[in-house]
């Protein structure tokens, strides 16, 4: 690789890195073409920008950004994971390939909303439910209390006019 094009990969992995909301590494030595393949193509419907950078690039092109907290981690193979939607999914992706590769995966830490995460957090953050579950429960938790509200506003009148039935009733047998 020429100087000219280690400069283009610097300035376009700058801007991805600056981009991302989450940013994943992984030491993936040992892991076969096939698996490898089968991995980018998951991340890839979970809208997850995966490659393999050279540790000095990565490192220059995380000046300045969240990222720059990764820097110690830029040491062997290293895989970038980026997204710029849900982390949570590319988190789900990522941890599953860990636990079924193990010693061929490995997840060596994260950024999420410039804070360093490790595997660890990673495999937490994997088992959070997607983002749009968390909006539906929210919103439902939300409505729960005008929803009974209506109810104990609706049955107020229901009492009042069975009240007034039994009177009449009352009235009407004696």
């Amino acid at each position: 690789m020429n100087k000219q094009n280690k400069q283009q990969v610097v300035s376009e992995m700058h801007e991805k890195l600056a981009k991302a909301k989450a940013v994943f590494l992984a030491d993936f030595r040992g892991m076969s073409v096939e698996k490898a393949t089968t991995l980018r193509n998951d991340l890839r419907g979970a809208e997850v920008e995966y490659r393999v950078v050279k540790n000095t690039l990565l490192e220059l092109a995380s000046v300045e950004t969240e990222s720059a907290v990764l820097a110690p981690h830029f040491k062997g193979p290293t895989a970038v994971a980026l997204t710029y939607s849900d982390p949570v999914a590319a988190a789900k992706v990522l941890a599953k390939y860990a636990k079924d590769q193990q010693a061929a995966f490995v997840l060596k830490g994260g950024v999420l909303s410039g804070k360093f995460i490790t595997a660890v957090e990673i495999q937490a953050l994997s088992e959070l439910p997607s983002r749009e579950v968390l909006i539906a429960k929210m919103l439902g938790s939300m409505n729960a209390p005008a929803t009974n509200f209506v109810g104990v506003l609706a049955a107020i009148p229901g009492s009042f006019v069975r009240a007034l039935d039994a009177i009449r009733q009352q009235k009407q047998g004696n």
